[in-house]
C-alpha cells in the first residue's frame, strides 16, 4: 500500500532479530541460515517493504558499539593508546559497512542499569574494552543478549572471546635485551595500580630473569602510579628517601618510564649511561624524549580490526567455540638503553 512500506529496523522489531539480520537476508548477503532468509523476505512482502530501497540499506548491517569501561580512569583516559585503538576499530566497521559508536560505562551503582541500556540499544555487537575489569566486573556483563568480544583483558575461567597483546612475551623481549645489553640484574618499575596486563608484564620479566640464570628475589621492584606525573612525583620520593637506583629498569608502560626517568635525570644520573630504562606501550611520546625511549611496540589499530573482524564473524555466523586472539609485539630499539 502507499506510504506504508516498512522499513528494515521495524521489520527486524516485529521478527525479533537484529536489524544486521534482516539487512543480510534483504540484500542476499551470506551470514544468514535460509530459513531465517525466506522468513525475511515472506515478512518483507507481507509488510510491504520496498525493495527499490535496498541499495540505501545495505549500506550498513548494523551498528557495533565500542563499550569502554572505567573503574578509576588510572588506566584507561584520553590517552594516544586509546585513540589509536578506537581509530583501528571505526575504521574496521566502515570498511565492514557497519556503523560505529562509543559509550562509557563506569563502576557505581548506575552500571547494572547501563548494562541493560546497553543490552536495548539494537546494537550487532559490542566490543567491551576491558582494561580495568577484574572477573566479578566482567561477571556482571554475562546476561548480555547481543554478540559481545573482550577487548584487552583475558580470564581464565571466563568463556568469552577475548582480543589481546602478547603481554608476557613483549615484557620478556624487553627485559632479556636489557640483561644483554647491562650485564646485570634489571630492576622493574611496576605499577601500583593493578590490572591484568601489568600483571602478564610482570610474568615476561621474571620469566626473562630466570632464563638469564639470575634470581627474581634480587630485582629490585618500585611500585609506581601509573601516570607521567604520579610516576615522576613517587620516583622523586623513593631518590629523596636515599633509595639507591639499579643500573637498568623494565617499567610497565611508557608513561611510568618516562615519569621515573624525568626524576632519575634530576637527581644528576645520566640516561643511558647511569641508567637505562625501557617502556611498553610505544606512545609518540617516546620519539620526543630525551634521550628517545627503547619500549616495546604494540600494534594497536591490529588490535582493533581483529576485535572488529572476531564480533561480525559471531554476527553473521551465530555463536562460535570461544577463542583468545593474543597480538605478538616487537622492541623498539632507541637510545634509553
Amino acid at each position: 500500500m502507499a506510504g506504508t512500506s516498512i522499513s528494515a529496523k521495524e521489520l527486524a522489531r516485529k521478527l525479533g532479530i537484529s536489524e544486521a539480520a534482516v539487512s543480510l537476508a534483504l540484500n542476499n548477503k551470506p551470514g544468514v541460515s535460509t530459513s531465517t532468509r525466506m522468513r525475511v523476505l515472506a515478512a518483507a512482502k507481507e509488510f510491504g517493504y520496498d525493495f527499490t530501497r535496498k541499495a540505501v540499506a545495505s549500506a550498513t548491517y548494523g551498528t557495533i558499539c565500542f563499550a569502554v569501561y572505567k573503574k578509576s580512569g588510572a588506566v584507561v583516559a584520553d590517552t594516544p593508546f586509546f585513540a589509536t585503538l578506537a581509530d583501528g576499530i571505526s575504521l574496521t566497521c566502515k570498511r565492514r559497512s557497519y556503523d560505529y559508536v562509543i559509550r562509557y560505562l563506569y563502576e557505581d551503582e548506575r552500571l547494572d542499569g547501563e548494562i541493560y541500556s546497553l543490552d536495548q540499544g539494537g546494537f550487532a555487537g559490542i566490543i567491551l574494552l576491558a582494561t580495568e575489569m577484574d572477573l566479578p566486573s566482567v561477571k556482571r556483563f554475562s546476561g548480555l543478549r547481543t554478540p559481545l568480544v573482550l577487548l584487552d583483558s583475558y580470564f581464565e575461567t571466563l568463556e568469552r572471546d577475548c582480543i589481546l597483546i602478547n603481554n608476557t612475551q613483549g615484557a620478556f623481549l624487553a627485559t632479556d635485551y636489557l640483561i644483554m645489553k647491562r650485564r646485570t640484574q634489571p630492576g622493574y618499575l611496576h605499577s601500583s595500580y593493578s590490572i591484568n596486563n601489568f600483571e602478564e608484564r610482570a610474568d615476561g620479566f621474571y620469566k626473562a630473569i630466570r632464563k638469564n640464570g639470575l634470581s627474581s628475589s634480587k630485582s629490585v621492584v618500585h611500585r609506581l602510579t601509573p601516570s607521567q606525573e604520579g610516576a615522576y612525583e613517587d620516583m622523586r620520593e623513593l631518590l629523596a628517601a636515599g633509595e639507591e637506583p639499579a643500573n637498568c629498569y623494565f617499567a610497565d608502560n611508557d608513561i611510568i618510564a618516562i615519569g621515573a626517568a624525568r626524576a632519575l635525570k634530576e637527581a644528576g644520573y645520566s640516561i643511558p649511561k647511569d641508567i637505562a630504562v625501557i617502556g611498553f606501550d610505544d606512545l609518540p611520546l617516546c620519539e620526543v624524549f630525551d634521550p628517545p625511549l627503547t619500549t616495546v611496540h604494540i600494534p594497536i589499530a591490529v588490535m582493533g580490526e581483529a576485535a572488529v573482524n572476531r564480533l561480525i564473524d559471531i554476527i553473521e555466523r551465530g555463536p562460535l567455540h570461544p577463542v583468545k586472539i593474543e597480538i605478538n609485539t616487537m622492541l623498539k630499539k632507541r637510545k634509553s638503553v
